[in-house]
Order: C-alpha cells, then sequence, then structure tokens
C-alpha cells in the first residue's frame, strides 16, 4: 500500500460499509476507523476535558503522554476506541483523522463536518495521583484501560538493541528513547500500586502484563520470564495465592518455561504474538523474532502453551494490515485476507485464538510512510476471525470488549 492522498475517491466510506456490512456492529465499524486514521481535538472538545476526572496522561510500552488530550474515548454502547496509547492528535499515515469536537453540548466523532457518534472520555482511577512507599508515582506503574490494569515492566526491548532486529510497526524505542522512562520497573512499586488499584471497588476485571522482549538469562530469555514471574508472583498474594484474572503477553517461552510461568503463579491467560501470519512477511517485518526463535518454531510454542494453559487461554496477536505494507507485503487485499484466515485457520485449528489490532502507522517506526489497508478490509478481516474462533469453539474472555478493547474482532464475540 502506498501513501494517496485521493483514499477517500478509492475506498468504501463509513457510510457505505456500514450498509454493506449489516451484520457488523456500527460501533465496531466506527471504532476500526478511528483507530485506523487516528483523531484530532478541536479546542472546544479540548476545554471539555476535566484532568480531575479524566484520564489524560498515560506512560506505557508505546506512550510517554502527560499532555491535555484525552488518552482514548468510549462510546454509547461501552465499546472502547483505543486512540490514545501512543498519542493522540495525529492521523495515521496519510488519511485525515476524525474531529472529536462538542456539538450542542455532547462530545462527538466529526468527519468532513458531518457528526458520527457520540463519545466520552476514559475517566481516571481512584489510585492515578497516588505514590508508592518509594515515592514513585502509581501512574508511572500501572495504566488503565476502562476495566483492566496493564503493566508495561520493561519499556524497553532488546530486539532493538542490535541493529535491523526491532520490528519495522513499533514505536517502542522511539518512545523509550524521547520519554526518559526506566528501562525496568521496580516490582515493590507494581504490587503496591495493584493492591491500591484494586480498593476501587467495581472497577478492573482483569490484569494485563506485557514488555519488551529480555534475551538475557542463563537460557535464551530466562530474564525475561523471571521479570514476569517475580511480578505476577506477588501480585497472586494479593489474590491469597489463587489464580487470578490475568493476562501476559510475552516472548514465545520454551515448553519449560511456560511451565514455570503456569506452576510459579496465578496467571490465567498466555498470548505471544507473531504479528503477521506468513513466515516470509514475519521475517521481513520481524526480524529480530525470526533470527533467534523463528515463525514454525513460534507457533509449535503457543501449541505447547495450550497443553498447559488449555484452550481458549492461549492467543496470538496480529497487527491487521501490516501484512500490505509494501514492498514484500501482498499486493491486493483480497490476498491479503485469502491468506491470513487460512493461516488463522491452522493455527486456531490447534486452540490457539488468532486476534488482531489496527495496524497504526506512526512516525516514530521503520513502517513510518506507509498506509494501511481499507476500512472494508478490517471488517472482512474481522469477521472472518470471529467466525474462525466461532468455529473451534475457542474463548476470547481474555481480550474480549472489557478486559481489552483494542480489538474490533473479539468485539464481535458480544453477540
Amino acid at each position: 500500500m502506498s501513501n494517496d492522498r485521493n483514499w477517500r475517491e478509492k475506498e468504501l466510506s463509513l457510510s457505505e460499509v456500514i450498509r454493506k456490512y449489516p451484520d457488523v456492529s456500527p460501533f465496531v465499524i466506527i471504532k476500526t476507523d478511528v483507530q485506523r486514521r487516528g483523531v484530532f481535538y478541536t479546542e472546544k472538545a479540548l476545554a471539555a476535558v476535566d484532568p480531575d476526572v479524566h484520564l489524560t496522561k498515560l506512560r506505557s510500552d508505546y506512550s510517554n503522554k502527560e499532555d491535555l488530550t484525552p488518552v482514548s474515548l468510549t462510546m454509547r454502547d461501552g465499546t472502547s476506541i483505543n486512540v490514545g496509547d501512543e498519542g493522540s492528535g495525529e492521523a495515521h499515515g496519510d488519511r485525515d483523522p476524525y474531529q472529536v469536537d462538542v456539538v450542542d453540548g455532547k462530545i462527538v466523532l466529526v468527519d468532513e463536518g458531518n457528526v458520527i457518534e457520540e463519545v466520552s472520555y476514559w475517566e481516571k482511577p481512584d489510585y492515578y495521583e497516588k505514590v508508592t512507599s518509594r515515592g514513585t508515582p502509581m501512574w508511572h506503574m500501572v495504566s488503565p484501560r476502562p476495566q483492566r490494569l496493564c503493566i508495561h515492566p520493561h519499556q524497553q526491548c532488546d530486539f532493538w538493541k542490535t541493529p535491523g532486529y526491532g520490528c519495522k510497526f513499533c514505536t517502542m524505542s522511539a518512545v523509550y528513547h524521547a520519554g526518559n522512562k526506566p528501562e525496568l520497573l521496580n516490582t515493590q512499586d507494581i504490587v503496591e500500586t495493584v493492591a491500591e488499584a484494586l480498593k476501587e471497588p467495581g472497577r478492573n476485571v482483569n490484569i494485563f502484563l506485557t514488555g519488551g522482549t529480555l534475551r538475557g538469562g542463563e537460557n535464551f530469555l530466562d530474564e525475561e520470564l523471571d521479570c514476569y514471574i517475580d511480578i505476577l508472583a506477588g501480585i497472586t498474594g494479593l489474590f491469597g495465592g489463587k489464580r487470578f484474572p490475568s493476562q501476559l503477553i510475552s516472548t514465545a517461552f520454551s515448553r519449560e518455561q511456560l511451565r514455570r510461568l503456569h506452576d510459579s503463579t496465578g496467571l490465567t491467560s498466555y498470548t505471544a504474538d507473531l504479528e503477521v501470519l506468513n513466515k516470509s512477511l514475519f521475517e521481513w517485518i520481524c526480524p529480530g523474532k525470526a533470527a533467534t526463535i523463528g515463525y514454525e518454531e513460534w507457533k509449535n510454542r503457543l501449541y505447547e502453551a495450550v497443553e498447559i494453559f488449555g484452550r481458549g487461554n492461549v492467543d496470538t496477536g496480529i497487527v491487521a494490515g501490516v501484512e500490505l505494507a509494501q514492498p514484500n507485503g501482498f499486493q491486493t487485499e483480497e490476498e491479503a485476507l485469502e491468506s491470513t484466515l487460512s493461516e488463522a485457520d491452522e493455527i486456531s485449528s490447534h486452540g490457539v485464538g488468532v486476534v488482531g489490532c489496527v495496524w497504526k502507522v506512526h512516525p516514530g517506526s521503520i513502517f513510518r510512510k506507509q498506509t494501511s489497508p481499507s476500512l472494508e478490509y478490517y471488517v472482512r478481516l474481522a469477521l472472518g476471525l470471529d467466525q474462525i474462533r466461532r468455529k473451534y469453539n475457542l474463548s476470547i474472555d481474555m481480550d474480549n470488549y472489557r478486559r481489552c478493547g483494542n480489538h474490533p474482532d473479539t468485539d464481535l464475540s458480544r453477540i
């Protein structure tokens, strides 16, 4: 896909896609397009932000955000639109962003002067302005989504320390170096923050951990594994040593490492992201992952995780749309869709769910000059992934609209 200022003339519009796919919730289609294109906040929309109420600052793998723009949005049906994890206010690629404005006293999404949908800003949790016993701001330790606590314990990735090894869509290294963030967070600070966050009744339904790859240790990835076990063990203690609703996204661990992870903590679900479902594109787009583990071995490790965590408790994520990046990606959306869904079916037949996030083309990535696919492509891909999970009776609870909210395809599981 190449940059194209005339994209509106060549793609179905939002309203046309909504009419063409009546079985897909309009909220899911709107969410997809907003995540694809990004948002811009008008002066009236920014004036509606209350920093004492709304979530405006965030520190995670992909963000070091402290301005007064909202972190993200929610629509009337509770659908989350994750627009701010990497910073707000810019278009993704060359497409015009949606405007967030205030019309007739309501905060709304606007496109070409037309009001699309009413939205609200995410609210700040009770713990956010508190500090740990070590004096560390708690908002540095745990970032919230509407119903999930997100922990990013190591905010740099070892693949970026080897020239040519970083994933080409990723902005982690750029955000880390621009944000003056610590490479590793303190476990005590994390556990204290989670304990404080759990005091807010009815707010959270899941605890999530992820971070960049850590290659060190006696065995490859032991350093990363030990980091997660240390944190998860501390959080498990808050739940009386029992399993609690939780998800980890990590590098693909070996069978022995997976067994230790499961047996040493209260973790309930495991994810290792392939990013793109094609061996040759995996090698081009994710060179560090390909060189150290490889595409087929990554899949094998996911299948082994199913034996340990159980069917429906293991996922792999893809950066949906990156398979069309040029010059090596698929030349047409039809080719990309057929290939991706075929591979997703094969992976899912082993008990591994496949979920997709909308590819955001950001200035800090190697792919900063690329353009993501059409809205219709994303809707068709979401439908296909949802149908595959239903075919194999795979639960998507760990990544559903309440526990994550980042995947248009998992929003379809609400129906």
